[in-house]
């Protein structure tokens, strides 16, 4: 599980370049973060709101014990996923059926830290509401944003970051030599400095005296002293030098304004990244657009699958992208990862966004988003198929990554009636995403959206409709689950799919269990069982081998519920499937704590607990966790049980619905309550319950795992 905030933590990223400049803002930002809960930076595009925020966070974060936490939002574009971003960020599970504001508010209601959410113009109304309920549940929090203008809220605090300063129109005009008391004075000009730091990190050797010094002041004067036009302008010294640079800009700009040397800020970060696109080459910048469609980060070969033509070959690709990054267009986010998928990159937006102008003059920005989805319907395919398995983790982790480029996909898909069944196989692929990966909340919601727009019948639609009743049905919701599970029986009974009516099958079981009708439960699960056992889809089998001891158990079949787990077991095994082992052990665990055997109850449910944090399956993690705490409290240490049921009552209210429903797992609650509050007394107990739910989850999974406290 992707854990809540620890004291003194955070998510700030580490700067890749030296931050030059902006000490007046920066103590200005600190003033306002002192003395105001809402601060937002603004200025136009690529003037340095991001960095200046940043700079000014991490200097604040002494103040903030419950750390300093920061959202990019400049990949979202669905206002309603913003409470889910700022959720996955913080740590805190989306899956249940509660608002996700409820649920982030209750996060913070206790903490004190500080909230970065950068890149806000795209989203100002959905910010300023969302920030409006966490201000008002959270007197700990404080909110700071970016974007090119301001929530507009009361009570906000706004601090516009100019471009850097620049030396006057008057001071070093000529080109001829410069001294060097005179080049130390230009140095003192921001704008100046920065562009001889980015020169130097692109030439060791570059020097500033003779006739540069006058050149750069020129350049920065003409860049209007915007951090981005001169950081893209400084790479190009690997080619050109300053005098060059500034007058093949002087000449650049006068075509655009007709002498006008007074640019609006916004046209002249325009004009200088457009002067770097006209120094690529053709294929630098045909890639350069077609890369405009991913929203955030994207592997290399992301890039070959959505970019190479007849035009870009595949081979070129890489090398394009390595051009890309020298010339500042790109920015290298990481190396590649354990799937060989190559380094991760992004476009600064602005850059993004004059790449998706000229994909658009091109003519392509449909038939590309179309490659960038079928790349993203690929990359669910084979999760899917290769999820179950000692990759469970990594694919895990890798799809987290991916997320935003999901999210396009199926975008593009709800936005073209031609596309929903593609992005009915999107969502229905991702299932092993959305549940075990602590996604339910926003899976179920592309899938209300996806079926909502009425889709032709088929094998996507069956399975859409199968994977919305698991979804509904783990939030507890049987209501919902039940009327799609409804609908995908008929599709399979149409369809003569024996898969799809064993989906329907598990569907019906679950909705069975939770209303405590065990034998009917039983009964879909063996028919589910024999069907998928009939189809050799181990997947699919292994879920409902779990289910099905779950089942025994409640009902009380104890050792038919421990001959069930094994057989999950045993199958987990074959496959090297950690969730499914993790499934069986938390069922042997309550099979255990039924028998009265509290030390085998542990060990079982301490490893299933050990697995499912680390896939952030929190509704694992919040069974396994009841277990212990009722194993805890028969066994005599009441104090330990009321702190587990405190923790375990922490992540059931992302749920909203405590046991998803089930009145049966309701009672492990209820029943290590009453022992641990008979043993303690009233006050005792709400006093250790109340300290295991101030827990955040790392520490208090260590306490679950028997480490601390």
């Amino acid at each position: 599980m992707t854990h809540t905030a620890e004291r003194n933590s955070g998510n700030l990223p580490a700067e890749i370049s030296s931050f030059v400049g902006r000490h007046g803002e920066l103590d200005r930002l600190a003033a306002l973060l002192h003395r105001s809960r809402l601060v937002t930076v603004t200025g136009t595009g690529g003037v340095g709101k991001t960095r200046t925020a940043l700079r000014a966070a991490e200097r604040a974060g002494a103040r903030f014990p419950d750390g300093v936490w920061l959202a990019d939002l400049s990949g979202l574009q669905d206002p309603d996923l913003l409470p889910h971003t700022v959720a996955r960020v913080l740590g805190v599970s989306d899956q249940g059926t509660r608002r996700q504001p409820e649920v982030l508010a209750d996060f913070l209601a206790e903490r004190s830290l500080l909230l970065v959410l950068d890149t806000c113009e795209h989203l100002l109304d959905a910010c300023a509401e969302l920030v409006g309920t966490l201000l008002a549940a959270a007197p700990g929090l404080r909110v700071l944003t970016t974007g090119r203008r301001p929530l507009g809220m009361p009570g906000e605090q706004v601090l516009v970051i100019e471009p850097l300063p620049v030396p006057p129109e008057a001071e070093y005009a000529h080109d001829g030599a410069v001294l060097r008391q005179e080049a130390d004075a230009l140095l003192e000009h921001a704008s100046v400095a920065l562009f001889v730091d980015r020169a130097r990190a692109v030439d060791p050797a570059f020097s500033f005296t003779g006739a540069t010094p006058a050149a750069v002041a020129r350049l920065c004067r003409r860049l209007d002293g915007i951090p981005l036009a001169i950081e893209l302008a400084a790479v190009w010294l690997r080619t050109l030098t300053a005098e060059e640079l500034a007058d093949r800009l002087a000449r650049r700009f006068s075509l655009l304004t007709g002498g006008d040397r007074g640019l609006a800020r916004h046209e002249t970060l325009h004009a200088a990244i457009g002067w770097s696109h006209e120094l690529l080459s053709p294929p630098e910048r045909l890639l350069w657009a077609r890369l405009s469609v991913f929203p955030r980060c994207f592997d290399t070969e992301s890039a070959v699958r959505v970019c190479a033509d007849e035009l870009l070959p595949a081979s070129w690709i890489p090398g394009l992208l390595e051009s890309l990054v020298e010339t500042s267009i790109l920015l290298r986010v990481e190396h590649g990862g354990p799937f060989g998928e190559g380094a991760r990159h992004r476009l600064p937006t602005p850059v993004r966004e004059y790449g998706a102008g000229w994909l658009a003059e091109l003519g392509e920005v449909e038939h590309v988003q179309r490659l960038h989805r079928d790349r993203f319907l690929e990359l669910v395919r084979r999760y899917d198929a290769e999820w179950y398995g000692p990759m469970e983790v990594l694919w895990c982790e890798r799809m987290q990554q991916e997320l935003p480029g999901i999210r396009a996909a199926l975008e593009f898909c709800l936005e073209r009636p031609a596309e929903h069944a593609a992005g009915l196989e999107i969502f229905g692929d991702l299932f092993l995403f959305w549940l075990p990966c602590g996604h339910i909340r926003e899976g179920r919601l592309y899938g209300e959206r996806l079926l909502a727009a009425d889709p032709a019948p088929g094998p996507a639609l069956t399975r859409a409709l199968w994977v919305a009743a698991r979804l509904a049905t783990a939030q507890g919701d049987v209501e919902a689950g039940m009327r799609y599970h409804d609908e995908c029986l008929r599709h399979a009974r149409r369809q003569a799919d024996p898969s799809a009516m064993a989906m329907a099958d598990y569907v019906a079981a679950s909705a069975a269990m939770i209303r405590g009708d065990f034998a009917a439960s039983v009964r879909l699960l063996e028919s589910a069982a024999a069907r998928y056992e009939g189809n050799a889809e181990y997947g699919d089998l292994i879920t409902t081998y779990f289910l099905h001891a779950l089942v025994l158990v409640l009902g009380g079949d104890i050792e038919a519920a421990v001959a069930m787990s094994e057989r999950c077991r045993s199958a987990a095994l074959r496959h090297l499937d950690g969730w499914g082992l993790s499934s069986a052990d938390y069922v042997r665990a309550l099979a255990e704590v039924r028998r009265g055997a509290t030390g085998s109850a542990v060990e079982y449910a301490r490893a299933a607990l050990r697995f499912k944090a680390r896939l952030n399956d929190s509704l694992g993690c919040a069974l396994a966790v009841d277990v212990l705490a009722l194993a805890a409290a028969l066994g005599g240490e009441a104090g330990r049980g009321a702190r587990l049921l405190g923790l375990g009552q922490k992540i059931w209210r992302t749920f909203g619905t405590p046991s998803i429903g089930s009145a049966d797992l309701r009672r492990i609650r209820d029943l290590c309550e009453e022992l641990a509050r008979g043993t303690l007394g009233g006050h005792a107990y709400e006093r250790e319950f109340a300290e295991g739910r101030a827990l955040d989850l790392e520490r208090g999974f260590a306490y679950a795992m028997g480490e601390g406290l």
